[in-house]
């Protein structure tokens, strides 16, 4: 979806962007309303990378999403808490409701700039489904600059376009009222659906089924590596525990005559302790990455998701910091397959 056009719609809705541009020339289109990235773009052209919600292509449909009272999902990269079976599910262990709680998502995230970098924050109290007491917790989220990881080795990339960023994410958790809850940071990011999710692992990894029916054919596993076929109707979903992970994952898909890769580069710590559990299984670890798949009445789209190991005070850690680098590439397909093999794995 195009540049401008985005946001005079989200302005003729009400909604305030700001936009900030690294020293290549990438530039990121920031969302306050849930605290988003919600585009990235390269200097040579004005369509995003990442996938934003149809509903953004009009000031009439625009102004229908964020009127609506069901959850507003402009697209892009958003933060979430894990685990979800207490932020999301407050009926838990029934599953049946799935609620989104408005003072997360889209909270009330105000915006600072220093020193060449945009901070988005949010404070908030929230309920857990598994805990009687409510949880205070501030997330800020921080964009700058990711240079291309491969601007020191041009040979035969030269019609590959490149935009990318940095997020550091804070959590603080205030836990003076006892809840004695753990909380991890959850970052998600959307991308057009169809494509095929790319994740290297250091050992044959066995993913795990959250959500939905995968078809054989649409996960491939190998000694060291995953491979997703994310075009199926409905929802799905898997996750990949920490041991295996590399703490990269990419994300390809077509785009009329050209191919984009989107990548996400994050920390693994496999001696932190992942809480975002299986709904059935809530006594089993959790993992670090997931991949979700949803075609259906919430839209057309493919999710790049990854957790940050969980805070609390009985892991004597009640602030974690994260950083991550998200990479995006647009070419030919031979070049952005060769960009595949360099940055995610030689198997490709």
């Amino acid at each position: 979806m195009d540049y401008e056009l985005i946001i005079a719609n989200l302005a003729a809705a009400g909604k305030t962007t700001e936009s900030w541009e690294s020293s290549d020339g990438s530039r990121v289109l920031i969302l306050p309303h849930g605290g988003r990235v919600l585009g990235l773009f390269t200097p040579a052209g004005p369509a995003n990378l990442l996938w934003t919600n149809p509903g953004l292509d009009s000031i009439g449909s625009a102004l229908r999403l964020f009127e609506s009272d069901e959850w507003q999902n402009p697209g892009g990269d958003r933060t979430w808490l894990a685990p979800e079976v207490d932020f999301n599910l407050p009926d838990y262990p029934k599953c049946e409701r799935y609620c989104v709680p408005a003072d997360l998502d889209p909270g009330h995230y105000t915006v600072v700039t220093d020193n060449g970098r945009v901070t988005l924050e949010n404070s908030a109290t929230l309920k857990l489904s598994r805990h009687e007491r409510p949880v205070r917790l501030t997330i800020s989220k921080s964009i700058g600059p990711a240079l291309n990881p491969l601007r020191n080795e041009a040979e035969g990339l030269s019609e590959i376009e490149y935009a990318g960023y940095s997020l550091r994410a804070r959590l603080e958790l205030d836990d003076t009222n006892g809840t004695r809850a753990s909380v991890g940071l959850w970052n998600l990011l959307q991308m057009p659906h169809g494509g095929e999710m790319i994740i290297p692992t250091y050992a044959r990894a066995e993913p795990k089924i959250y959500l939905g029916n995968v078809a054989r054919e649409d996960l491939i596993v190998t000694d060291k590596l995953v491979r997703y076929k994310m075009r199926a109707p409905g929802e799905q979903k898997i996750g990949i525990g920490a041991t295996v992970t590399t703490g990269r994952a990419g994300y390809i898909y077509r785009v009329g005559e050209q191919t984009a890769l989107v990548i996400r580069n994050f920390n693994v710590n496999p001696s932190g302790e992942y809480v975002d559990v299986h709904w059935q299984e809530p006594e089993k670890p959790g993992v670090v990455f997931q991949a979700c798949n949803v075609n259906n009445a919430l839209g057309s789209f493919s999710e790049l998701e990854y957790h940050a190991p969980a805070i609390g005070p009985q892991l004597g850690k009640t602030v974690c910091e994260d950083e991550s680098q998200v990479w995006g590439f647009r070419g030919p397909e031979l070049e952005i397959t060769a960009v595949a093999r360099r940055l995610l794995t030689h198997y490709i």
